[in-house]
């Protein structure tokens, strides 16, 4: 079932916390990756007999890094994509639906606090959690404005907040570690039940800068206990992951494995099943541009089943579904 009421969100974040479980967070701009989490959280509960299993399923909105609920529909209109988005997790996880047995909270990524201010001034009830995100302005109007939304929403929805200035006054972008200090500053001026730290994964560093700071994420939690929400693990080593917990992490973001690690199965197996998804002169023209090899011309006729859009999701829904219970898996055994 889907829970949005804020006092059950919170005593599901407090059961994990007493089970010391990292809360998994992923990502989803289309339809087969939100059925391939409620799938790998559905498989991993009943083959490890764990009953209504925690979930959550985010989506941004209109955030410069990544618009995913523009990408949710082909129109390229982020509200349009939001509702797919939000309907398709109802009619999958909803009381009497397929994934019902889940415990399924949706959160709102990186709402910007000026880009997405219709949507923080809309009725936010259907929604978990939201990230709201003033990280674009000073340390200080950050706070302030960050204080206000709590002060507003923090009765109807759990709000983590963004205590790093990713901007400076020029415009240009800042990567600095969060500071235990400014950590335990914002958490006491905004209210905010959890708090984004930059422990070095974040997105804005660069491949070569990427690395995981779990002594600067244990000094935080120190000042003000697990309540600190990571974004990505593409940078984490198994070891790390599985002791995320005990680093004080509460809630891991995770998009950019599930696209990352699908793409190159999908890859493999149309180039192994070349003859039955392009025509021979197709195969014959990119053998010629030395794309391919001879060894794609096995003889087999183009098939009907390798055509379809279902040939292809199937693929990369089977693939994404593992990644989610491998991290399942780390954190819930």
């Amino acid at each position: 079932m889907i829970v949005s009421d804020v006092n059950q969100v919170r005593e599901l974040y407090a059961q994990a916390a007493r089970s010391k479980w990292v809360l998994p967070c992923i990502c989803s701009e289309n339809l087969t990756t939100t059925e391939a989490i409620l799938a790998a959280a559905h498989e991993f509960g009943r083959d490890n007999g764990i009953q209504n299993v925690p979930i959550i399923i985010e989506i941004t909105c209109n955030y410069s890094h990544r618009t995913q609920a523009s990408n949710y529909t082909h129109t390229r209109d982020s509200m349009t994509g939001l509702r797919l988005f939000l309907n398709d997790i109802k009619m999958l996880a909803d009381v009497g639906c397929y994934y019902e047995d889940l415990q399924v909270m949706i959160h709102l990524d990186h709402i910007q606090f000026d880009r997405d201010s219709a949507l923080l001034d809309s009725d936010l009830s259907a929604f978990s959690s939201i990230m709201y995100d003033a990280s674009e302005l000073p340390f200080e109007e950050n706070i302030q404005r960050t204080s206000e939304f709590v002060k507003r929403c923090s009765n109807q929805i759990l709000i983590e907040g963004a205590c790093d200035e990713i901007m400076d006054a020029t415009g240009t972008v800042r990567n600095e570690l969060t500071t235990p200090e400014n950590a335990l500053r914002y958490a006491l001026e905004t209210g905010v039940d959890l708090i984004v730290a930059n422990l070095g994964t974040e997105h804005r560093a660069t491949g070569k800068e990427l690395k995981y700071y779990g002594d600067v994420a244990r000094s935080i939690k120190d000042r003000i206990g697990p309540k600190i929400v990571l974004h990505g693990t593409s940078s984490v080593s198994n070891e790390q992951v599985k002791e995320l917990y005990s680093d004080g992490i509460c809630k891991v973001n995770i998009w950019t494995a599930l696209e990352r690690d699908s793409s190159p199965v999908l890859f493999e197996d149309m180039v192994r099943n070349a003859s039955k998804i392009a025509d021979k002169e197709t195969l014959k023209r990119l053998i010629d541009e030395g794309y391919l090899t001879e060894k794609c011309l096995t003889g087999e006729k183009p098939s009907l089943e390798n055509f379809t859009t279902l040939y292809r999701q199937d693929i990369i829904f089977n693939q994404m579904k593992k990644i989610v219970r491998d991290y399942l898996e780390m954190w819930y055994i």
